[in-house]
């Protein structure tokens, strides 16, 4: 079925009272999870949730809430580091910091993918000019990390237009297909759903 067709049979199911995401739903085949270690960032052309964004900083800044290099020692408690980790979607940091950071975040950080890096989160300087723009980067993007042959991920919601959705889909299956060892020869199947939706196979091309 077609993306655009499908949305518009999903459209018609029953209304909740909530926005409803619409989720893409990404099969693998082929795949060694072990040895096939796919990580990247997909670049949206529409955003359609708010990301919340901590900063390990060299200076406060109203933009982002901010931890400074003295308060890195309050997160060697574990139940402090776990609370920060839930609370924000994002960490960037200033790059002189970045030692520290890996010293005290790296463990936690490092294995749920939240982890600063230069690809996205590391700032050589961190004024508030540098930080809104990668706050604005940081707003068009979706991570993708592949832990099992399976990638469920939101593209949207149904306040959206079918074209932004699509886009959306279409930006994030290219930026899965370009890091697939064999590219499209390791999807096994795409299908779309709503939150509470039954999920219908497509075609995104």
């Amino acid at each position: 079925m077609e993306f655009k067709e499908a949305l518009q049979e999903l459209r018609k199911a029953e209304k909740r009272n909530f926005k409803q995401s619409v989720d893409l739903l990404i099969s693998l085949k082929g795949m060694d999870m072990r040895r096939d270690n796919v990580s990247t960032i997909a670049t949206i052309p529409h955003p359609f949730k708010e990301k919340k964004v901590c900063g390990f900083l060299t200076r406060k800044t109203e933009l982002v809430r901010t931890v400074l290099q003295p308060d890195f020692i309050r997160y060697k408690d574990k139940k402090e580091l776990k609370t920060l980790l839930k609370s924000y979607d994002f960490f960037i940091a200033a790059m002189p910091l970045m030692p520290s950071v890996a010293t005290t975040f790296g463990k936690i950080l490092g294995p749920t993918g939240k982890m600063p890096t230069p690809q996205l989160g590391v700032m050589q300087k961190d004024d508030d000019a540098a930080i809104k723009q990668l706050l604005e980067k940081i707003d068009h993007a979706v991570k993708i990390r592949i832990k099992e042959p399976a990638l469920k991920v939101s593209v949207g919601n149904e306040g959206m237009s079918d074209e932004q959705i699509y886009e959306n889909a279409l930006a994030i299956y290219n930026a899965l297909i370009a890091v697939l060892p064999v590219k499209k020869d390791n999807v096994r199947s795409v299908m779309i759903k709503l939150t509470m939706g039954k999920p219908l196979k497509v075609e995104l091309k």
